[in-house]
């Protein structure tokens, strides 16, 4: 194996593994609600906003660490958002009131938010054209292997040791983002920009006539993807609960679910450099969009788990997707300012998306018709890559 080879895996390694704990965090979330409902009582409008306060986080996250990724480096960055949602996430396990706990999670959500884009935008600065689209896919897949720890922390930690202690488990990345500042070079695109522009000229020249149409496009399949992964993932356990399962089956039945988004992740990451990315984009928010319409009406197990894998198939695929046709939309002057705010956009959707199931629930509405409006969503999403989107499979980046 080459040496470039060797360091392209060392990066993937390096970002892939921060980009692991921002998933295990997110993950617990989900279990966490569902366990804090029961110790804390809470109402399921509350539940809604611990999702919600979360994503409102993210997107002051996305966009003012994407801002600064243009102004002081893609590493610098990766390193302060990790330390951000660690020490976030360690000091939310002391929490005893739902008011400390959402003041944290707004800390945690802003980590998390700014660390996406910006770990996506340095991976594909930093290998060549022909592997791009793979390895910022193989990126995300890591998301999978954080849901599948954190599902396993949550089945096996949370009813046993509760769910502080496994918040204190969400700590271990603020070593691993100190180790990070020996470890990490910074993209070698972002060296060599000349930074003459202000920050308000980067986010003027990403609504510019040149790239007006990649920001729209971007804008809406961001809002529509978080909107509906956020209404849907975040309330899963807790909407198979009201299906009729107990607490402890729907951990099980989620983990199950989590391991299907491997293959999602690698058949999108082989199909993206032959297929291309709107292809890819389009196939599996379509699968996204089927899957989430069928999880709504199930009333069988059978019917639920087959539907609720292919959701974790299509979907995490979609992503993968997602982060891969994002940071090709622009030069890297303004790449990760135009990725920060198309995916802070993107994070409106995840605050409404929690606060949105929460309402529908308390007012009685039907888990078929709140899956139908995520079905809605998605295929908007899949118009907007389709009459706006341009290819840009194996394109050298401006």
């Amino acid at each position: 194996m080459d040496q470039k080879a060797i360091s392209q895996r060392k990066l993937l390694g390096v970002a892939g593994l921060g980009w692991l704990f921002d998933a295990m965090d997110v993950g617990m979330l989900s279990f966490i609600m569902a366990a804090l409902q029961k110790d804390w009582g809470l109402t399921v409008e509350q539940m809604g906003w611990i999702g919600s306060v979360n994503s409102i986080g993210m997107a002051v996250g996305a966009l003012l660490f994407g801002l600064l990724a243009d102004r002081i480096g893609r590493k610098n960055v990766f390193i302060l958002t990790l330390l951000l949602f660690s020490v976030g996430s360690g000091l939310s396990a002391l929490t005893t009131t739902l008011a400390a706990f959402l003041v944290l999670r707004f800390l945690i959500g802003m980590g998390l938010g700014g660390e996406l884009p910006v770990a996506s935008t340095l991976v594909a600065e930093s290998v060549p054209a022909k592997d791009r689209g793979r390895v910022v896919v193989l990126l995300e897949s890591f998301w999978a292997g954080g849901w599948l720890v954190s599902a396993l922390i949550s089945y096996f930690v949370i009813p046993k040791y509760g769910w502080q202690m496994a918040l204190l488990l969400a700590t271990v990345p603020a070593l691993y983002a100190l180790y990070l500042r020996w470890g990490l070079p910074d993209s070698p695109r972002f060296a060599s920009v000349r930074r003459e522009e202000t920050v308000w000229d980067n986010i003027v020249k990403v609504w510019s006539t040149p790239y007006r149409k990649e920001t729209i496009m971007l804008w809406v399949l961001w809002f529509c993807v978080v909107f509906s992964y956020y209404g849907m993932f975040l309330w899963l356990p807790s909407v198979i609960v009201m299906k009729g399962f107990s607490l402890i089956k729907s951990f099980e039945y989620v983990l199950m679910m989590t391991l299907a988004q491997l293959p999602g992740y690698f058949s999108a990451a082989w199909l993206i450099e032959r297929a291309g990315r709107k292809f890819v984009l389009i196939t599996y928010l379509i699968g996204t969009a089927v899957s989430a319409y069928f999880f709504g009406n199930a009333d069988s197990l059978a019917q639920l788990m087959t539907s609720g894998i292919l959701l974790s198939f299509f979907n995490l695929g979609a992503w993968g997707a997602l982060y891969a046709y994002t940071p090709e939309q622009y030069p890297t002057s303004i790449r990760g300012t135009g990725a920060g705010m198309a995916a802070s956009f993107g994070r409106l959707g995840g605050i409404l998306g929690p606060i949105f199931v929460g309402y529908l629930v308390a007012q009685h509405t039907a888990i078929t018709t709140i899956f139908a409006v995520f079905c809605l969503s998605v295929f908007i999403g899949v118009i907007a890559v389709w009459v706006l989107g341009k290819e840009t499979k194996q394109q050298e980046l401006a």
